[in-house]
């Protein structure tokens, strides 16, 4: 952490800063290449509790039609046969439990939810950055967790299912803030 500001300072409510937040994703396709792609669109917020960790929160929605991989064409793809975001628009995640794994890292537990499938994640996260900001205290997260697609419904056929690897991998950097209080 660039800061070495006490847990308990940082308990308050938190609203997702979009600029300095990435919601990124890597998949394998069976010829070997990684696709890596991004979510554009998304809004979340967190309760921190520093003093019982276990007190916290998260919530975070996502347009799933904002995913971004660089080429068109797949994204429309991803939208329509694996997302089915007319349906679907939104995924979102709420957490149902926070654990203080210790220093600067946590586990968060909650409901991820895509295509209308609810299922439990466990995400390791880690408090990387927290400091006063001209209109309050800012903070920053990094966090991962990999994911079998197929879990959610999120596959196309069968002939996609041997061509797009089960596994995407999520990779986050979230940036929050408070105010002054």
């Amino acid at each position: 952490m660039t800061t070495m500001t006490p847990l308990s300072e940082l308990t308050g409510d938190y609203s997702l800063e979009a600029a300095g937040t990435t919601l990124a994703f890597i998949a394998r396709h069976t010829m070997g290449s990684r696709v890596p792609g991004h979510f554009d669109e998304f809004d979340g917020s967190a309760h921190f509790d520093g003093d019982d960790p276990a007190k916290s929160s998260v919530r975070l929605t996502v347009k799933a039609a904002s995913i971004h991989t660089g080429n068109h064409r797949r994204d429309d793809h991803l939208r329509t046969a694996f997302l089915d975001v007319e349906g679907h628009p939104v995924i979102t995640f709420v957490s149902t439990a926070v654990r203080h794994a210790g220093g600067t890292r946590f586990e968060v537990t909650g409901d991820l939810s895509i295509r209308g499938v609810t299922k439990p994640v466990r995400v390791p996260v880690e408090l990387v950055d927290a400091r006063p900001g001209t209109d309050g205290l800012r903070t920053g997260f990094t966090g991962g967790v990999s994911l079998n697609r197929h879990h959610w419904g999120v596959n196309e056929n069968f002939a996609t299912r041997l061509m797009v690897g089960s596994k995407v991998t999520l990779r986050l950097t979230v940036a929050a803030s408070r105010p002054v209080r």
